[in-house]
């Protein structure tokens, strides 16, 4: 029979706690990027809204689904002074593409 007991060991026990810490720090950071895309992919709806600027399905779907902050934080900025959707996501940024 194969002996087991580093597997009920003090120091297999610490291995396993610094691993799940780790793994809850991580989901933590995990947690909190995701709820700073989604505020900002809602501050950016909110401010097109607010400014009577017309939104089609497709622009809603790729600002909700923008996973790159600094994309979507350049899209808030263009939103405050744009006067329509395409001066914000500009050509490049197309939903499609």
């Amino acid at each position: 029979m194969a002996d087991l007991s580093f597997y009920i060991s003090p120091l297999s026990e610490e291995i396993r706690d610094q691993g799940r810490a780790q793994g809850r720090a991580q989901g933590r950071a995990q947690g909190r990027a995701q709820g700073r895309a989604e505020a900002r992919a809602e501050n950016i709806l909110l401010v097109l809204g607010a400014r009577g600027i017309g939104v089609t399905d497709r622009i809603r779907e790729q600002v909700i689904a923008c996973t790159d902050s600094e994309r979507s934080r350049r899209w808030l900025v263009r939103a405050v002074t744009a006067t329509t959707a395409e001066e914000i996501f500009g050509t490049e940024e197309r939903p499609g593409r």
